[in-house]
């Protein structure tokens, strides 16, 4: 029975993705020229581009990848494949891939740069992305930026149809109940915040330790979102996700050693810090323009606390209820198993993070 909560630690590791919390989130700036012709600038969170790309590797049997260049253009062929723009009469317009790898401005993610020859194709033009919703998953968003004439954003979902450019797209506060909704989001499937705020709940069994610990989290991660955002402060996303891997870590291994919830608000405290960091990872990869991106900030923020409050809300009355049913006090060997389970995934992912297990990388 002790090897239990390892056991199942182990089927879950095989289960959630490595780092925890992809973003499913896709970007596309498209940039009129002149004649007719399309620059679109496709970005990714290179976390999820591998995820993509691992699984559509049946579209480049036989592919010599290792080979220079080639990784490069695979990629630049599967964004190709699953992007493209034509008109109400169903004329297509032509593409090439023009750019395809790291994105020069941002270490952690990738870029893949179509321009599109629109001069066959004379009527009202659309952009399709479906296609690339579809391979980012049930939960993917792709936000996409259009600038000259209709300059506006606007976040596609699987099921939107294609986006007519003749109509204006949405101003900066129609997008902020979706990037409510995006901050919701990352922290119900950000299974790493998710673990850190379990592991500090377990012992807790009175409402104000609890109110302590969720506002000092609040409090000091919403610094650390604001700061990233608006790049005022910024830490590389390795150092910052390894940090947070550690944190989860403590607080589980905390638990064997105090029972004390009154004050673990010092360590959310301390901890939000460094998972604000984390947050803003999220929000930036959204490529919230300038213009918008007070609004952006407060809404994802609040989206984030959102999620939080509703996991705070079942967690603690089941806790107690699972006490009530069990004689009134907290099962001691129900809190050690949680936390081995967790203290398990922590350093998975601590391992993960810092390179010990190993990925591959997009630039071979």
């Amino acid at each position: 029975m002790k090897r239990l909560p390892i056991v199942v630690a182990l089927i879950l590791m095989s289960v959630f993705p490595a780092l925890a919390h992809t973003a499913d989130i896709s970007t596309g700036k498209i940039t009129p020229e002149k004649d007719r012709a399309f620059r679109v600038d496709i970005g990714f969170l290179a976390t999820d581009l591998e995820r993509i790309f691992s699984q559509t590797m049946s579209e480049r049997s036989g592919a010599e990848l290792s080979q220079p260049g080639v990784l490069e253009t695979e990629i630049g062929r599967l964004i190709q494949r699953r992007v493209s723009m034509r008109d109400a009469e169903g004329h297509d317009c032509t593409s090439r891939v023009d750019y395809a790898g790291e994105d020069p401005a941002n270490a952690d993610s990738a870029l893949v740069t179509l321009a599109f020859d629109c001069a066959a194709a004379p009527a009202t033009l659309s952009y399709d992305a479906t296609k690339l919703l579809a391979a980012q998953g049930a939960k993917g968003k792709h936000l996409v930026t259009l600038e000259g004439e209709n300059a506006g954003q606007t976040m596609l979902y699987p099921s939107d149809p294609p986006l007519d450019l003749s109509k204006p797209l949405e101003t900066t506060w129609q997008l902020m109940g979706k990037f409510l909704m995006a901050g919701v989001e990352h922290i119900l499937t950000g299974y790493d915040h998710l673990c850190f705020l379990i592991a500090i709940l377990l012992w807790a069994t009175r409402v104000w330790p609890v109110v302590k610990i969720v506002t000092a989290f609040t409090v000091s991660h919403s610094v650390t979102l604001s700061l990233a955002t608006l790049d005022i402060v910024t830490l590389p996303s390795q150092w910052v996700e390894a940090a947070i891997a550690a944190s989860i870590i403590y607080v589980a291994v905390e638990n064997f050693f105090s029972r004390r919830v009154d004050g673990r608000w010092r360590d959310t405290f301390l901890f939000g810090f460094i998972h604000g960091f984390g947050f803003a990872s999220s929000l930036k990869e959204l490529g919230v323009p300038q213009h918008a991106i007070v609004p952006a900030l407060a809404s994802f923020n609040i989206g984030v606390e959102v999620g939080q409050v509703g996991v705070v809300l079942i967690l603690v009355p089941t806790l107690l209820l699972i006490d009530r049913q069990t004689g009134g006090k907290r099962d001691k060997r129900l809190v050690y198993a949680a936390s081995t389970i967790i203290a398990l995934f922590g350093a998975y992912w601590l391992l993960e993070r810092v390179g010990l297990l190993g990925m591959v990388g997009l630039g071979g």
